[in-house]
């Protein structure tokens, strides 16, 4: 696969807390980090508590529990079910936004026409962050400025692709995930949930994600083709 033009495109196949650990480049540049995630892995978000994960839970499984430095709700990671993209954009480049909401959109806008290639209509969602009663907890149960949504058949208003936005003096790294498929069961169960909670959260969240519906390849090779 070649490097879109003017991004420095690099695959990755290691475990996420490898990947999230990686350091921005200093000077940074314009790239493209691509995870192929070789373990599962329930990713918190930066400012989440240890105490919403089911330890033993998440030992029985096998999956490993990781922090990334970047905001929202818990990610599950399992090799094959997500497209795991991570855009490093330099400060003063043409794409930067000081602002941290609209920074997103010309990412959001990269992934939208490149799902429209592969026949899948989608949307950038444009407003504010929309909080929902598991949005703390769960990354793909709320709603973010850049942030991709199916916009046809029973998915219509499901969230597609999620993004989380780390920023440094010298430059932002969008991490991206596309969903090949949503378990919110699967995640669930990894969380410190009182029964009552977990069936209600299930029942909140089936609807709030949703696969992207094609081939997860392609769409990286159409994402890399919709870059500015």
């Amino acid at each position: 696969m070649p490097s879109p033009p003017g991004w420095e495109l690099l695959r990755l196949r290691e475990p996420p807390a490898t990947f999230h650990a990686r350091e921005l480049p200093s000077p940074a540049q314009r790239a493209v980090w691509v995870c192929e995630p070789t373990s599962a892995a329930l990713v918190l978000g930066s400012a989440q508590r240890d105490d919403v994960v089911d330890a033993a839970a998440c030992e029985r499984g096998g999956v490993t529990v990781v922090r990334r430095r970047s905001g929202g709700g818990a990610v599950l990671v399992v090799p094959g079910e997500l497209l795991w993209v991570d855009v490093v954009l330099p400060a003063g480049d043409p794409l930067w936004d000081d602002d941290v909401g609209r920074a997103f959109l010309w990412l959001g806008e990269a992934w939208a026409a490149a799902l429209a290639d592969l026949g899948v209509a989608a949307s950038v969602h444009r407003g504010g962050l929309e909080v929902t009663r598991w949005s703390p907890l769960v990354c793909f149960g709320g709603v973010g400025p850049g942030e991709v949504l199916a916009t046809s058949g029973t998915d219509a208003g499901a969230k597609l692709v999620g993004l989380s936005q780390r920023r440094t003096r010298d430059a932002a790294r969008f991490q991206c995930a596309a969903l090949a498929r949503w378990d919110p069961a699967a995640l669930l169960a990894l969380l410190a949930l009182s029964p009552d909670a977990r069936t209600a959260a299930e029942a909140d969240l089936i609807g709030a994600a949703a696969g992207v519906g094609t081939d997860l390849e392609p769409l990286l090779d159409a994402l890399l083709t919709h870059l500015p």
